[in-house]
């Protein structure tokens, strides 16, 4: 039977709102950091860089770029979350890193080349961090808004209405840049592609105002004065509780191994393909369409398959696309094959975050009240494991010349976490103890 607590946490124009959140600020991951900026940023800077006495290539200086903002909200965000926990804050954090995102877009604007080099990354690491630091506070609002039963399935909701937003976002840039003429633009210069960043600032920003005044409002709780290290009090609970917890550990562990690979390859596909292949933007554009397009499906596909089979199965399966996909990029020296590449990530892009959310959830104890506590810690995890990443991705590029050996030891951090992930049991949605996934 159904209680009413229940039917209040699956209120549909609650989880429609939520979902919008997804639809706001992918545009910013899929626009700006997969299809256009990466190879705008190699296209208007030198291809060797002197920052101070260090000499490094764009290519990897971009890489450490995002290594730095996922370094600095992992160290932020466990004092953000805390707070917000405990205060009850959660969508004023929500609203504060939207608005330090979007604006660093609209920024991003003025990026130009050599002259404005500083400011291009430092705008770019700003939004990179109001993204990644909005997405534990809207990670957090799932089991307020949903009962475990309906995790996965709204979980899906969420990224599936992230990829269709972008896309269609994505279109609309794609048609100005490639017939600037129609919107009465220039073909020359980089002013089609800076209209981009603009645009990304302005969907992100007005399309949060959803969720902003739908989400649960926040309910400010007693507080103590001693809120700048809550969250890292909250983090060590959340630590001595998942080392009670076989299966949690051992989830979480896998969770950031994988990640790494996960997380490396989003970001830096678009790079690999400009650098190693000669992709043009356009190219590069409808590789990304591919990924998103799929990735639509591949959400469903295994969260359907995860209710059959369970969420073990269904990442396990997912993981070893993973390191197939990591290998045969090792050897790609078409664009027909990098095409079949951006297909099968596509396939698995998108399920194995979903359900990575959704399967912590459920290992999370029942009962628990303090979720942002719980998700900050899954987000640090995946946020130390970008840095891990990408910082790995890049430094390895830059001593070798070559993209390919990274491909290779992103293959290893998938081995690392499917192997780790046999070890683990998922309770059944809706049980009080751990099962048999």
């Amino acid at each position: 039977m159904t209680s009413s607590t229940d039917t209040a946490r699956n209120n549909p124009r609650v989880i429609r709102a939520w979902t919008f959140f997804d639809w706001a600020n992918s545009a910013y991951s899929l626009v700006i950091t997969t299809a256009i900026f990466p190879a705008y940023f190699l296209a208007v800077t030198d291809p060797e860089l002197k920052i101070g006495s260090w000499q490094v290539s764009n290519s990897a200086i971009y890489a450490y770029a995002i290594s730095t903002s996922y370094l600095l909200i992992a160290l932020v965000s466990p004092i953000l979350s805390g707070i917000a926990d405990y205060g009850g804050q959660k969508l004023r954090f929500l609203k504060f890193f939207t608005w330090l995102g979007s604006a660093s877009c609209l920024v991003l604007f003025f990026f130009q080349g050599m002259d404005q080099l500083y400011l291009g990354l430092i705008a770019f690491i700003l939004a990179m961090i109001g993204f990644a630091g909005g997405l534990v506070f809207y990670n957090a609002f799932l089991p307020e808004i949903a009962t475990p039963d309906r995790y996965d399935v709204v979980s899906a909701k969420g990224f599936s209405m992230g990829y269709i937003g972008s896309v269609l976002l994505l279109i609309i840039n794609l048609l100005i840049i490639q017939k600037p003429s129609w919107f009465g633009l220039p073909a020359e210069g980089t002013l089609t592609a800076r209209l981009a960043f603009l645009m990304v600032g302005i969907w992100w920003f007005g399309f949060s105002l959803i969720p902003f005044r739908v989400l649960p409002p926040d309910q400010r709780l007693s507080g103590t004065r001693d809120l700048l290290w809550k969250g890292f009090r909250e983090l060590r609970k959340v630590a001595g509780i998942a080392r009670t917890m076989p299966d949690l550990t051992a989830f979480l562990v896998s969770f950031f191994f994988y990640s790494a690979g996960v997380q490396t390859v989003m970001f830096l596909a678009a790079t690999f393909a400009e650098k190693e292949l000669q992709f043009g933007t356009g190219e590069l554009v409808l590789v990304v369409l591919i990924i998103q397009l799929v990735a639509i499906g591949g959400a469903h596909f295994f969260a359907w398959l995860s209710e059959r089979r369970g969420n073990k199965f269904s990442l396990i399966s997912m993981l070893l696309i993973w390191i197939a996909i990591c290998i045969y990029a090792y050897f790609v020296q078409t664009s027909v094959q990098f095409y079949i590449i951006a297909t099968a990530v596509g396939c698995v892009m998108g399920g194995i975050q979903s359900l990575s959310r959704s399967t912590y959830s459920k290992l999370i104890p029942l009962q628990t009240k303090d979720t942002a506590s719980f998700f900050s810690f899954y987000d640090v995890l995946e946020k130390v494991a970008i840095v891990l990443g990408t910082f790995s991705f890049g430094y390895i590029d830059q001593i070798t010349g070559s993209m390919r050996l990274s491909v290779l030891v992103l293959a290893a951090y998938f081995i690392l976490g499917s192997l780790l992930l046999l070890r683990i049991r998922i309770r059944p949605a809706g049980t009080a103890t751990e099962g048999v996934s």
